[in-house]
């Protein structure tokens, strides 16, 4: 075989893909019940009916099935514009300060790629989601970890952090409300990254897309004074809704960090399918009353998972806030989570998956409606 790429060396194969394969098999193997899997944050609740009806009556007309602007339609960028400034009180300009993407797990790639040279330093939480290493190890950059401590509610140690050697750090990667933790973001949190970010000239890149998840309040980092310099936000329609499939999300910040990000985006694609656009603008126009919906069945499927912690003896925050119950236990999770898929065919995720920091944690997807929690924990209570 011809050898690959050195850039893949510190690369493997995303986790979540080996572990639904490994599923798959075991429910092809003839199981009289499929394995209840708990593991990733797919959204299994229906689109805004709106977005559905907008997509089907789109896609049935002519003139639309080709190649589209780069930039995205003006449509949903001037819908992604309202949004922000419906629910976040930020005011973006739709033509230079936003960039639409398939899906903001794209714009991790694409940001990283747009502003990273080989040897550049980024900071990565830990724990934290794997695909910010990975897009950095892609780029030939250094990681640098910071990590997220429980006592600290999950928030970075900035006194720590200015201990780092930050010669040559260039972006920083955050997430809240956070996954896998579930903390909150919080304002007095936004304005220390933003401070940090100009003292030391890095690029805070804020991944924003659980903010509607079992929140109170809905907060973008652009939203506080300073941000637009040196700050990016992604966010989606994949969690809040129900549309992962779809691919459907967006960068927002200076029209200096944009143009770069579209330099790179050009060269990747040809832009959106027409009709995915304007049901997504559909999507972006639903009132509150979608989100109170929508949180009234995930704190039914908090609670439920929450039982399930209990079961395992797991100590964890029942206000977790986004698609997930992190929980720590006592013993190996890594163990604890094989035998669960063995034993009682309910598959949680291994905490260590998302940094050595979740070394000691579980955590359950609210992907799940109430009769499948409950099932699952009735099946593992038969093992334990």
């Amino acid at each position: 075989m011809i050898k690959a790429a050195d850039r893949t060396a510190g690369v493997k194969e995303y986790y979540f893909s080996t572990k639904n394969r490994q599923i798959a098999a075991m429910n092809a193997d003839g199981r009289t019940e499929p394995i209840i899997n708990l593991g990733i944050g797919s959204p299994d609740g229906m689109p805004p009916q709106e977005a559905i009806d907008e997509l089907c009556t789109q896609a049935r007309k002519s003139g639309v099935h080709g190649y589209q602007n780069y930039t995205g339609i003006p449509e949903l960028r001037e819908a992604y514009a309202k949004w922000y400034r419906r629910w976040y009180g930020v005011e973006l300009d739709p033509v230079k300060e936003i960039q639409p993407l398939t899906g903001s797990k794209e714009g991790i790639l694409i940001t990283s790629l747009a502003f990273l040279n080989p040897g550049d330093k980024v900071l990565v939480p830990n724990p934290g989601y794997p695909t910010y290493t990975s897009a950095a190890k892609l780029c030939q950059a250094e990681i640098v970890e910071y990590e997220l401590m429980e006592d600290l509610g999950w928030q970075p140690d900035f006194e720590v952090l200015e201990s780092l050697d930050l010669d040559g750090v260039k972006m920083m990667w955050v997430n809240y409300p956070n996954m896998p933790t579930g903390a909150p973001a919080t304002p007095e949190l936004y304005r220390k990254l933003i401070e940090f970010g100009i003292k030391h000239d890095i690029l805070i890149c804020n991944d924003n897309p659980y903010s509607f998840i079992l929140t109170d309040e809905h907060i973008s980092i652009l939203s506080f004074p300073g941000a637009r310099g040196n700050c990016l936000e992604l966010n989606s329609l994949s969690k809040a809704h129900n549309m992962a499939g779809w691919r459907i999300g967006m960068v927002a910040g200076a029209p200096a960090i944009i143009s770069e990000i579209l330099k790179v985006k050009s060269q990747m694609d040809s832009g959106m399918f027409r009709p995915l656009q304007l049901a997504a603008v559909q999507a972006l126009g639903q009132g509150p009353e979608w989100f109170e919906r929508l949180n009234a069945e995930y704190k039914a499927r908090r609670k439920a998972a929450c039982a399930i912690m209990d079961a395992l003896g797991a100590k964890y925050n029942p206000d977790s806030q986004g698609l997930f119950i992190w929980g720590k236990i006592k013993g190996n999770p890594e163990e604890v989570s094989d035998f669960l898929l063995e034993k009682a065919g309910v598959f949680i995720t291994p905490g260590v998956v998302f940094g050595s920091k979740g070394s000691q944690y579980l955590r359950i997807s609210l992907c799940a409606p109430v009769p499948r929690l409950e099932r699952a924990l009735e099946k593992i209570k038969e093992v334990l």
